[in-house]
């Protein structure tokens, strides 16, 4: 038996019993030691917003159908920023070369469950780095995330760039950013976390609230505007902010996940005026013009390399360590409550 997270409904958290399956062949067993919860992607299931709720995604098509639902509650083992122990490896995988074997330490996805049974393929590469401490192997996705926002931006080093949304994913991309050779802005609502980013390298930062935030990037780059926005937060007006920040023919990397309609995204204004590009940067897939040289996996390994390097902090961004079974609690943390958390992980 093993204990698995599960959303019964729209906010209803609960810590369900499963049984342990047999290792199939081409698969590890991994019992999970950290799993951090994803404040953007999951806490859309968690208030029913996600829209696999509500229709179903066509894969060959690439379209979401109307009239079923793609995911229905309970919704069982979200997660995607694990790390634990391989405890069982299918026989016919021992001394296969980089396969991880009984006691390592790995990281990858398995979701919010005691236990993880992984197909063999995806865990190649995935030992953690030595000297790296177990939680920071839950970052390898988030990390990776943000990395691929730095990638589709296309920063040059001396270029200004405004970094919208300073959670986990944001925190860390403006630190990307500024390792990039990138002049950083960091712009966010809650004074805390502006106040993080400028130990992640942010050279200024604006609150959302208070400040004229376009004016004062225009402002600071001599009426340019910024080289490059990447919006991470998933909000349309920050998302509508950011191409009001940037220069003409500037672009905006669109990284957050979206919600419903638009209300306060006027592509009608300087969208259409500055020619801006807008890129959507997602973890599905890297840039276009780096699929010959970048994966999804290097993504997340060069991350990791980078933490265990010293180049990126990724422990100080842990605000609370939960034990899995008082998850509930730490959902309502974040969905009620996001200015007193920023990496919530839970621990098994």
């Amino acid at each position: 038996m093993h204990r698995v997270v599960q959303f019964t409904g729209p906010r209803q958290v609960e810590v369900a019993q499963h049984e342990s399956a047999a290792l199939p062949t081409g698969h590890l067993r991994v019992r999970t030691r950290y799993s951090g919860i994803s404040a953007g992607t999951e806490l859309t299931a968690y208030r029913g917003t996600n829209p696999y709720l509500t229709r179903t995604w066509d894969p060959e098509a690439r379209l979401f159908r109307d009239g079923a639902a793609g995911m229905e509650y309970p919704v069982a083992g979200w997660g995607y920023s694990e790390v634990g122990e391989v405890t069982e490896v299918s026989p016919e995988l021992v001394g296969t070369p980089g396969m991880p074997v009984v006691g390592d330490l790995v990281w990858g996805i398995w979701g919010h469950r005691g236990e993880g049974v992984v197909p063999a393929e995806r865990m190649v590469g995935h030992t953690l780095p030595a000297g790296l401490e177990p939680l920071a192997g839950a970052f390898a996705r988030v990390g990776a995330i943000a990395y691929n926002a730095i990638l589709s931006a296309e920063l040059n080093l001396g270029e200004d760039v405004a970094v919208f949304g300073q959670g986990v994913i944001g925190l860390i991309a403006t630190r990307l950013a500024q390792l990039s050779g990138g002049r950083v802005t960091a712009v966010d609502a809650i004074d805390g976390r502006l106040e993080t980013a400028k130990r992640y390298g942010a050279h200024s930062t604006l609150n959302a609230r208070t400040d004229a935030v376009a004016e004062r990037i225009r402002e600071a780059t001599g009426g340019a505007g910024a080289d490059v926005a990447i919006e991470i937060s998933g909000v349309h007006p920050a998302l509508h902010e950011a191409i009001r920040s940037v220069a003409v023919g500037g672009r905006v990397v669109a990284s957050g996940f979206y919600q419903g309609d638009g209300d306060g995204l006027r592509l009608g204004d300087e969208f259409h005026h500055n020619r801006v590009q807008l890129v959507c940067s997602q973890i599905g897939g890297v840039p276009a013009a780096l699929q010959g040289r970048w994966t999804v996996d290097r993504l997340q390994q060069t991350f990791l390399r980078l933490v265990a390097e010293g180049q990126v902090d990724v422990e100080s961004l842990v605000s609370h360590v939960v034990p899995v079974d008082d998850a509930a609690d730490a959902y309502v943390l974040l969905d009620e409550r996001p200015a007193d958390a920023l990496q919530v992980v839970l621990e098994f």
